[in-house]
């Protein structure tokens, strides 16, 4: 699988962002995708996942009520909607498929990384 993650940026606190994530290669029968962050100097953290066959949803505490990850017309293209962003959310956003589940805590259920976007949250 090969994750294109893409819609990063510089934007005020308050403001907003669409990441965009877009899956392809030969093996797409993943049951979860997610997005994750990591900021400088910080370990990787969970943001969000979307379980394929339901499309139910998780979120991390930092990000409930601000976030929203959803599904695009194509199967394979989730996005993240980060609404009232702030400067903690500042980070590389990662988005990420798993064959196990959805998780916004373990990063070893996680297969297959992008290489990431850049959210910069600043005045």
């Amino acid at each position: 699988v090969q994750l294109q993650a893409s819609g990063g940026g510089l934007v005020q606190p308050g403001g907003s962002l669409r990441l965009s994530c877009v899956a392809s290669g030969s093996t797409l029968d993943y049951v979860a995708i997610g997005w994750f962050r990591q900021a400088p100097g910080k370990e990787r953290e969970g943001v969000s996942c979307l379980s394929t066959a339901d499309s139910s949803t998780m979120y991390a505490n930092s990000v409930k009520g601000r976030f929203t990850i959803s599904r695009g017309n194509a199967k394979n293209t989730v996005y993240l909607q980060m609404n009232s962003l702030k400067p903690e959310d500042t980070a590389t956003y990662y988005c990420t498929t798993s064959f196990k589940h959805c998780d916004v805590v373990d990063l070893t259920m996680y297969d297959y990384w992008g290489h990431g976007t850049q959210v910069t949250v600043s005045s």
